[in-house]
């Protein structure tokens, strides 16, 4: 048989957790799906060898404004995003002891953010509403990590 697969350097992703409880999301255009979504910020490695919580360090305050020290960044999961046709893996790590700062956006970019309750964002999920495979893995991993209702 022949197999056609997807090669993707990596990537990394963060459930940004206010001092109340709150996680940051943010809302942007997907063009693939013609539509916003609603996600928690992510993004691909600048280099192959990037570690990952380096990525997720930097995507967390281009993406929403926030900022944290690296030590305060806590693994969570790590996700393969599309394994019949893609190696993507994506480490998702948690971020406390948020700081503001400013978003460092591309050109392209226009990300809304927004902060959702954990009991919230699960409602959308099961209605259909988040439909992003590492938002929905990282937002059920927390509350069942971190017992959040």
């Amino acid at each position: 048989a022949h197999w056609d697969f997807i090669h993707h350097n990596g990537a990394a992703a963060v459930v940004p957790v206010t001092k109340e409880g709150k996680l940051l999301m943010v809302r942007q255009y997907r063009n693939a799906l013609d539509r916003y979504t609603l996600e928690i910020p992510a993004g691909a490695l600048d280099f192959p060898e990037e570690p990952k919580l380096d990525c997720a360090h930097r995507e967390l305050e281009e993406e929403t404004g926030f900022k944290t020290d690296k030590e305060k960044m806590e693994y969570l999961i790590s996700v393969n995003t599309t394994v019949a046709f893609c190696d993507e893996a994506i480490d998702i790590f948690v971020a406390r002891e948020l700081e503001p700062s400013r978003q460092h956006l591309d050109d392209d970019e226009c990300i809304d953010v927004e902060e959702w309750t954990v009991a919230d964002l699960e409602k959308l999920i099961f209605e259909g509403k988040i439909t992003d495979g590492k938002t929905i893995a990282a937002i059920i991993a927390y509350a069942r990590k971190y017992h959040v209702e």
